[in-house]
């Protein structure tokens, strides 16, 4: 491993021996310079780890130095030494963006101390850049794949809501069409960290427990409460929140939902310290809001409050002309995923693709192509491989090929084979495995797999 290169700029050359002594004591390559301009001079011709310069100097000050290097290398780490009357200068070097200060004379160890520290938050913020670059490629608009009009002009709307961070978004679309996927683009196309993206699914969660989830608690506010927690607005902060299935939430925190986005304050339970929140809201919903305040089941105000800019995906089914782009968009990835070569699909195959309503929508049509994949031999996906693939489909394919059993089913019959291991076997066990296979039957779809099942959405998610 290559040593750290260290410039060192001092207008005393005892300072600039001292400072060279130790940092190659410390296993440090120490370049030296004795004025500004030399600094700058270096700086052009040779890559630096992390720069030391002396405040008081002539002709460029540590401070002009420093705006000058900003200029070129702004996340170059600096360190400034100063002498013991001039500690404001330091807090002043800090405040303009040096890591951190050393007052003459200093100990070699806090010098040691301090460029480690300096050196590893610096390797930190590149690595947090390279992730958030990394991130913000894999969910940016332009990976979100279209050619159909409507879903270019809700991307359109969606880049132009991205500055207005105070702005509530209400993304709407059936399940599988790509919400989540959607506020991730508005997430990143803006400025939140990586890691300040949150998202809650208010129909998976108990209702005695979503408040606590969203708000947090102190320990002993409620039984179970056995320490203090942060709720997902404060963990969200800087960045954005996004609460999937809004229509499920119960009214009674429908409430203090208004409150929180219409004062940006919330308390954590137990608490009465108001704590203030930057995150942006997202609500997604599959649900008709409209219908359910007129049902009595959402609460007017918030509705209006939420729906300020509404975003609606359109099904997969009305942009049957997407999936040939989105086939060849999973195939990219499952190249990588599955390790193996993937030619494409047949204008067969394709055919039957185009000609299926996808009830899941873009989520089924992934998962299908997965398994379509995983069962081609030679690369290429035949009408053969789509039909067996398509056994697990809610709606199976219409096609000519038979079923792998030579099975001709009724339309409106399931077929299900469960094979447990007879130590295993229970009337529970029997329950999860329907539920499992109902669930992957509707390509994800946890709505049309309760619905299927004839129990309510929530039991389902217990």
């Amino acid at each position: 491993m290559s040593q750290p290169r260290i410039l060192v700029v001092d207008d005393q050359q005892i300072i600039l021996f001292l400072l060279e002594t130790h940092l190659r004591q410390g296993g440090y390559q120490p370049l030296l310079a004795a004025s500004g301009r030399e600094a700058l001079a270096l700086l052009e011709k040779q890559s630096v780890d992390l720069m030391i310069t002396d405040l008081i100097m002539p002709e460029m000050g540590g401070l002009e130095l420093m705006e000058r290097v900003r200029e070129h290398f702004p996340e170059l780490p600096i360190v400034v030494i100063t002498t013991n009357g001039s500690v404001e200068g330091a807090v002043e070097a800090m405040r303009r963006g040096a890591y951190d200060y050393l007052e003459k004379p200093y100990n070699p160890d806090d010098l040691h101390l301090t460029i480690k520290r300096a050196l590893d938050y610096h390797h930190v913020v590149r690595e947090n850049e390279q992730i958030r670059g990394l991130l913000k490629e894999r969910f940016s608009f332009q990976s979100i794949v279209t050619v159909n009009p409507a879903m270019k002009e809700v991307l359109r709307l969606a880049s132009k809501v991205v500055p207005a961070r105070q702005t509530t978004v209400a993304i709407y679309g059936e399940s599988g069409t790509g919400k989540e996927v959607l506020a991730r683009a508005i997430h990143f196309a803006g400025k939140g960290l990586p890691n300040s993206f949150v998202a809650v699914n208010c129909a998976a969660i108990p209702d005695h427990l979503l408040e606590s989830e969203l708000f947090g608690h102190l320990r002993g506010s409620f039984t179970g409460a056995d320490r203090d927690r942060e709720g997902k607005f404060s963990l969200a902060r800087g960045g954005t929140l996004l609460l999937d299935e809004i229509g499920d939430m119960p009214l009674a925190l429908q409430t203090k939902l208004l409150r929180v986005l219409q004062e940006r304050v919330f308390e954590r339970i137990g608490s009465n310290e108001q704590i203030s929140t930057t995150c942006r809201v997202i609500v997604a919903t599959n649900r008709n809001l409209a219908e359910l305040v007129a049902a009595g089941k959402f609460r007017e105000d918030l509705y209006h409050r939420i729906n300020v800019f509404p975003l609606t995906l359109p099904p997969l089914r009305e942009r049957t002309e997407d999936i040939p782009i989105l086939c060849e968009h999973v195939f990219e990835q499952l190249r990588q995923h599955l390790g193996k070569p993937l030619a494409g699909i047949s204008p067969g195959a394709m055919r039957l693709l185009m000609e299926y309503p996808w009830p899941g929508n873009v989520r089924e049509l992934r998962n299908f192509l997965e398994r379509a994949a995983i069962l081609t031999e030679d690369g290429q996906i035949e009408a053969e491989q789509v039909a067996m693939a398509g056994q697990t489909s809610v709606a199976p394919l219409k096609t000519d090929a038979p079923s792998p059993a030579g099975v001709q089913l009724a339309a409106d019959s399931v077929s299900y084979t469960l094979t447990l291991p007879l130590a295993e076997l229970s009337l529970e066990a029997l329950n999860e495995r329907i539920l499992a296979l109902t669930l992957e039957r509707c390509g994800g779809n946890k709505s049309k797999a309760s619905q299927m099942l004839k129990i309510g959405r929530k039991a389902f998610y217990r």
